[in-house]
């Protein structure tokens, strides 16, 4: 099996492979970085994840798989989890179209000098993946949020 690619256990997707490239650019949100503004007017998806406490569960799960995980725990060492927490609600809230305003820095800007390649980004896109199924989030939920994210790829890694 290619390194980027893994199978699914999914109602719609199962026993077919499904590669992590798309899915693995939404690294850049748990770094807390975000192309500032909330340019969003349809805040279905900021429902879909909860509002507020979703959005807030979802952040504290992801970070705790973050922080654990040996391949990528070393890229949050240094940051302060509280504040870390406080952007990623804000991007998620923002992106999700929410009635947040995201305040950290741009997505370059804030990954820029990590030295984070695609291995990393895959392994923060599983950990991603699996939050999302902790609080029990719909696949169309999920694969809703990844799309969101996905763009930003290209600014976090190799910065």
């Amino acid at each position: 099996m290619h390194p980027t690619t893994r199978t699914v256990s999914h109602p719609v997707l199962s026993g077919r492979r499904i590669t992590c490239s798309l899915a693995t650019s939404v690294l850049s949100l748990a770094l807390a970085a975000c192309v500032p503004g909330n340019a969003r007017q349809d805040d279905s998806l900021y429902q879909a994840l909860g509002g507020p406490t979703g959005v807030d569960q979802l952040v504290e799960k992801l970070l705790d798989r973050c922080y654990a995980d040996e391949r990528i725990a070393f890229l949050f060492k240094n940051a302060d989890r509280r504040d870390l927490h406080r952007l990623i609600s804000e991007q998620f809230c923002a992106e999700s179209g929410g009635p947040c305003t995201y305040t950290g820095r741009s997505m370059t800007e804030a990954h820029s000098g990590l030295q984070i390649g695609h291995a990393e980004f895959e392994a923060f896109v599983e950990d991603f993946t699996d939050a999302m199924e902790d609080v029990k989030l719909p696949y169309r939920t999920q694969n809703r949020m990844l799309k969101v994210f996905a763009p930003m790829q290209p600014e976090v890694v190799d910065q």
